[in-house]
């Protein structure tokens, strides 16, 4: 039977706005500005089809199981897992899983403020007419005089931290469940429009040859370790963001579907992503592997060639901006509730407190662009380091653990009982995924990658 136990902070209203709630927290910049040029630097289509099997068997399953320690608990993701483990008769120290996404949402969190902080001074310049007559020079100019600007970045960093923490703050009816029904329609038809256009104007088949065109000779450990890693930012898990979420959930919603239906969108949301970028790409003989740049420096160069190109632009980094909010919230979530429930402190405050410590240390990764550029142990900036860490080594790390904590400690009673009335034959295909497959596969990738020389450095 499912847990009777009631959530701190409220519920959401129905299951389908946590299907929103949890589908605007994986699709963010993960969809629309990291995954586009992951897959231009990576391989095209053999990238997209690692990242697509890993989502499937791997993404979901631990997903599933992130929203049942959730909903179990009823609590921020440290004291949830506490409270499972004292049902269960297990070490208190598994809280410190959920310690590790909370830190992994806060690391995250810190360098993606900055990448949405570009989204927005972009959708500034296109409504100034920065972007009018640019060219490959100029484009590249305006770009690299943003992020050399540590003053630019500064106040567009603030502005953007400064609307998160204001939402969370609200609550989970009057800031998180509002924020989500407002912004996550508005960004299905703001995508779904400006694919259509893009694929209009732009090469559709030369993007989807890109696409889906395999080529395995270019996968290697690194390469399959960021699809790995993408596969875990895109989906927002590791992050503590599907616990906090999952605790708000009703007791009668059935989690294996919702969360079938939140891996759909998300996945369907990066293909989008792909077919919204890649044509303009290729229509205008752009480089598909820019990295980061790619969106903030190749496609303002098409946006000025294209007929209402000031109209598309606009919209697009609109679009930018949108996806990064509805993730951005989930990521400070976590830790807000925790700070609640353990030290006793209002929402308002918590919320400003962790949100302005995570500006704070997005001022380092944003510093990293100019004043820190020459600062790079190992070979890679503060910003670089944020990512790699997060996204490549703590949130598949975390998914493990989870993976372990939930397919092997927990009692299946207890899982069962969360997972809901689904069928036997579901819930024995899924736990065998989340016992053997998940777990192995992640170590394997891991293990024979650069993660392994990260722990070791």
């Amino acid at each position: 039977m499912s847990s009777t136990r009631e959530s701190l902070h409220g519920l959401w209203s129905s299951r389908w706005v946590f299907i929103l709630a949890a589908a605007g927290s994986a699709v963010g910049l993960g969809n629309i500005w990291r995954f586009p040029y992951l897959t231009g630097e990576n391989g095209g289509g053999a990238f997209v089809l690692v990242y697509l099997g890993f989502v499937l068997l791997i993404g979901i399953p631990i997903m599933i199981a992130e929203t049942i320690i959730g909903r179990r608990g009823r609590r921020s993701p440290v004291n949830a897992i506490l409270l499972i483990a004292k049902e269960e008769s297990l070490s208190r120290h598994w809280s410190a899983l959920g310690l590790m996404g909370i830190i992994a949402g806060f690391l995250t969190l810190s360098f993606y403020s900055v990448v949405a902080g570009w989204s927005l001074a972009y959708v500034y310049f296109v409504l100034t007419s920065s972007f009018a007559t640019a060219n490959s020079i100029s484009s590249e100019a305006i770009f690299t005089n943003l992020i050399s600007s540590p003053v630019q970045l500064l106040f567009w960093h603030t502005l953007f931290m400064g609307s998160v923490i204001w939402i969370v703050s609200k609550g989970v009816s009057l800031g998180l469940e509002r924020a989500v029904k407002i912004l996550m329609p508005l960004l299905f038809v703001m995508l779904v429009l400006m694919m259509i256009y893009s694929l209009l104007v732009g090469d559709a088949l030369s993007a989807t040859k890109y696409l889906f065109a395999t080529d395995f000779s270019s996968l290697t450990s690194d390469v399959i370790l960021l699809a790995v890693g993408q596969a875990f930012f895109s989906l927002s898990l590791g992050m503590g963001a599907l616990m906090i979420y999952g605790s708000y959930l009703p007791h009668d919603a059935s989690i294996p579907r919702t969360c079938l239906i939140v891996g759909c969108v998300d996945t369907l949301v990066a293909l989008l992503a792909g077919f919204l970028i890649f044509p303009i790409v290729f229509a205008y003989g752009l480089e598909p592997s820019q990295g980061p740049g790619l969106v903030f420096v190749t496609l303002t160069v098409a946006f000025a060639d294209m007929p209402f190109g000031q109209v598309f632009g606009f919209t697009f980094f609109l679009l930018l901006t949108v996806a990064a909010w509805t993730s951005a919230i989930s990521l400070l979530e976590p830790v807000v509730a925790w700070s609640v429930e353990s030290k006793g402190w209002s929402r308002n405050s918590s919320s400003w407190l962790a949100g302005c410590l995570i500006w704070l240390i997005g001022i380092l990764c944003l510093l990293s662009f100019n004043e820190l550029k020459g600062f790079t142990p190992g070979g890679r900036t503060i910003f670089d380091w944020s990512e790699y860490i997060s996204a490549n080594v703590l949130l598949p790390l975390g998914g493990f653990l989870v993976a372990v904590f939930v397919g092997w400690r927990v009692s299946r009673m207890t899982i069962a009982s969360e997972f809901g009335a689904d069928g036997a034959k579901l819930f024995s295909s899924w736990l065998f995924l989340l016992k053997y497959c998940a777990p192995i596969a992640v170590a394997i990738v891991f293990l024979n990658s650069s993660g392994l020389d990260l722990l070791f450095r």
